[in-house]
Order: structure tokens, then C-alpha cells, then sequence
């Protein structure tokens, strides 16, 4: 049996949400006539602490709507050079919304005030208008990276000096959270906006939430119909997503097992995990002996029954879930150990 680390995308519905599925009273999310829709998206505005939240079908989705919501064509997205919507969202800012992202070279997610002064220009007519700061935590490509609220709110600080607005990609802010050890209502308090999985370590099959004030969301309600989301009798997704929130304290079990997996496998020759930097479900491996190249590494292990991704020629990405229990992740690294033994 495969055991699969590529990400925390790829668990199966538990049979709660399965049962919670055939039970949904459902009705036209478009007319906004659908409860069990409704009672997710209250649900999360309140945990969040924002006016209104709104029903995805994605993350990808909630984030470009947010950002069509917030910009005008033609407006200037400031956005960390590795961030999620620039590097994997098929730059559907640009192609969709005739936006242009301003990458800002940081750490792990974490904005300098100083990198963010130099990327701003003074207005000019050759220049195109600021509209938008994008931060984003947990950091994807930081390896699950998680941004200190007080780091997050020097960015926020700085957006509103130059009038801009600010969105959060939080695709996996209930791991930031209880990282930091502080309610997912307290990171999201000083932006404007907030996107947020159910199908990641939530482990839903389907959707996201994008959250914000009351105004805000009927605006982007109009975008999400624009770009295709908008959904009917989605109450049998909605159910789902409502068991995956109310039981987001599990998320504990895949930080706990990431710490554990990465320990042992920093114990491995040929392989280093910084282990100081695993704060959530996610890490990265860098492959350091002569020849060892991550996409061959990739291969070896899948035909060994364990599956990841390659971030680069040398480092690989580990992600826990709910689907992956202790014996599953101490087999995995035992045959990390076996493969790159060879």
C-alpha cells in the first residue's frame, strides 16, 4: 500500500463527512437558498472573527476572486517572490484580472519592512497603480513556515500607510495557529481579507473559504459567479467542509508526526532536515551526497511504495495528515532509509 506525503490534499473523506454528505439539507447556493451552505460559511466568519465568509470550491479560486474583488485591471499586486499565488496558481491574476504582481523577495514568508519600501514607486505616469499586498501563512515553500502575528502586522501596517488593502492566502492558517498557539480569529484580524482550506489538512474533500466584511463578500459573490464557482446544491460539500472545521484540533497528530518523521530522517546519511524550521505538517528534505538528485529520488521511492515531491534538484517536500498514522509514517521512513542506502 502507497503511502503518500505529497501533500495534505490527498485524504480520503472520513465516514462522518461521508454520512454528513447523504444526510445535508441542501437548496440553490446561487439564490443563497442552500442551509447547510449557509451554516459553514457563519460558521467560519465567526472562528475567523470577520463580518461574512463565502463558499469556494477551491483555494485557488478564493484567492483569485479576492484579488479581482479587491484590484481594478491594470492594478500593481505586491506578492512574495515564492508565495502560493504567484508560483501555483497559474497566474490567473494576470491572465484573468489583467493584474500585475510586484514579487518581493523574503524568508520564509516573512515580509522586511525594508523590502517592501524598496519595491514601492512613487506615483508616475509610466508606473501602474498599487492595489493590493497579498501575505500569506503558513508559507507553502517555506516548508509550512509560520509567520509571527507581529511580523504580519508590520506588513498590514505598512499597507494601510499607502492605502492599500490586505489578503490572506491562509490555506493552512488553523496549522499556523495552533503553531503560534493563538486563534485563527487573531491572525486574521488586521487584513481585509482571508482565504482558508477545507480540503488540506482539514481533510474535506472539496473548497475553501474566503472571508471578509459583509460588503466585501456580496462583492466577491459577483466574482465567484464570474469565474464559474457558482455552485447549486453544494450543502452535500458544505457538510463535509462543517465536520472538517469542527474538528480542526486534530491538526496537532500531523504536526507532532512531521517533527517525529524529520527527526528520523535527519538521522539518515545523505539527508538534512532543518529540524528547527518543521513548526507544522510540512518539511523539507535536502538530498547532500554526490549524485543525489530529488526527482530520481522521487522515483526510487515511489516504486518503493512511498510517495513525495520534489521542490528542487535537491530538496523534497514532506507533508502529514490525517491519513498517514504512526506505523505509516515510521514504514515511510524506514524506507527513505532503505532507498537512499542503495
Amino acid at each position: 500500500m502507497l503511502i503518500d506525503l505529497r501533500s495534505d490534499t490527498v485524504t480520503k473523506p472520513s465516514q462522518e463527512m461521508r454520512q454528513a454528505m447523504a444526510d445535508a439539507v441542501v437548496g440553490d447556493d446561487v439564490y443563497q437558498e442552500d442551509p447547510t451552505v449557509k451554516e459553514l460559511e457563519q460558521l467560519a466568519a465567526g472562528i475567523l472573527g470577520k463580518e461574512s465568509a463565502l463558499f469556494v470550491p477551491s483555494g485557488t479560486m478564493g484567492n483569485l476572486v479576492a484579488i479581482l474583488t479587491h484590484c481594478k485591471s491594470g492594478d500593481e499586486v505586491f506578492l512574495d517572490e515564492e508565495s502560493h499565488i504567484y508560483f501555483y496558481e497559474v497566474g490567473g491574476m494576470a491572465a484573468l484580472g489583467g493584474l500585475i504582481p510586484r514579487l518581493i523577495s523574503n524568508k520564509r514568508g516573512i515580509y522586511h519592512p525594508k523590502s517592501l519600501e524598496d519595491a514601492w514607486r512613487p506615483a508616475n505616469i509610466h508606473f501602474p497603480n498599487p492595489g493590493l499586498l497579498c501575505l500569506e501563512n503558513t508559507h507553502n515553500r517555506g516548508g509550512g513556515a509560520v509567520v509571527p502575528v507581529e511580523r504580519m502586522k508590520e506588513a498590514v501596517e505598512w499597507a494601510r500607510k499607502k492605502g492599500l488593502p490586505v489578503h490572506l492566502d491562509g490555506a493552512r492558517i488553523f496549522n499556523a495557529a495552533l503553531a503560534l498557539g493563538v486563534d485563527a480569529s487573531v491572525i486574521a484580524e488586521e487584513v481585509d481579507s482571508v482565504q482558508f482550506c477545507l480540503s488540506k489538512g482539514l481533510g474535506a474533500p472539496v473548497g475553501s473559504i474566503l472571508a471578509g466584511s459583509e460588503e466585501w463578500i456580496n462583492r466577491a459573490r459577483k466574482w465567484r459567479k464570474m469565474v464559474g464557482g457558482g455552485l447549486r446544491q453544494s450543502g452535500v460539500l458544505a457538510a463535509a467542509g462543517l465536520v472538517a472545521l469542527k474538528g480542526r484540533n486534530r491538526l496537532a497528530e500531523d504536526h507532532q508526526r512531521a517533527k517525529d518523521m524529520a527527526r528520523a530522517i535527519n538521522d539518515i546519511a545523505g539527508l538534512t532536515v532543518e529540524i528547527d524550521k518543521v513548526l507544522t505538517n510540512i518539511f523539507m528534505v535536502d538530498i547532500d551526497y554526490p549524485g543525489g538528485d530529488a526527482d530520481d529520488l522521487v522515483e526510487q521511492l515511489a516504486e518503493a511504495g512511498v510517495l513525495v515531491n520534489a521542490v528542487t534538484k535537491k530538496r523534497l517536500r514532506f507533508v502529514t495528515h490525517w491519513d498517514i498514522d504512526d506505523i505509516s509514517a515510521q514504514r515511510a521512513v524506514g524506507i527513505v532509509a532503505e532507498v537512499v542506502g542503495k
